[in-house]
């Protein structure tokens, strides 16, 4: 009997040990699983800091890429005068075309926004007036080793 008592004495001992064990075990996987948590909630917040960073950079970069552009346009018209603007706006598409010249703007495009525009032909005068009179005309070969004479250049 005493012989089935500690046999009895142990069991319950190991059971012990067996269930602390595993609330051990199981209270390191929970310290572990809130570590992972706030390691990763950390890691959302500095993602969300660094976002919101870039997005107040970007915000101020286009302000004062905005603020850029509208001092370079009130200078351009400050240099132009508002009397040459009027001149412009009562001018004819030739006298237009003449202003826009001096000032350097090399290829422009105003219309009155009602009359159709026709830009096949829009686009030959931009070629140049020495090209061929219809836009279907053949390209030459990239290696140029069909022997025709193009003023295209094909570029691949």
């Amino acid at each position: 009997k005493a012989e089935a008592q500690s046999r009895a004495e142990a069991d319950r001992i190991k059971g012990e040990a067996a269930v602390e064990q595993a609330t051990l075990k199981a209270e390191a996987a929970r310290i572990e699983a809130e570590a992972e948590l706030a390691r990763l909630r950390e890691a959302r917040e500095a993602e969300l800091a660094y976002i919101k960073e870039q997005d107040v950079l970007e915000i101020n970069k286009r302000q004062r890429m905005a603020e850029i552009e509208e001092k370079t346009f009130s200078s351009m018209v400050g240099a132009i005068g508002a009397e040459t603007l009027v001149a412009m706006a009562n001018a004819g598409p030739a006298g237009q075309a003449k202003l826009l010249g001096s000032l350097g703007i090399q290829s422009t495009l105003i219309t009155d926004g009602k009359s159709p525009i026709n830009l096949f032909q829009t686009a030959q005068g931009l070629i140049g007036a020495g090209g061929p009179s219809t836009p279907a005309a053949a390209p030459a070969s990239p290696a140029g080793s069909s022997g025709v004479d193009s003023p295209y250049e094909v570029i691949e």
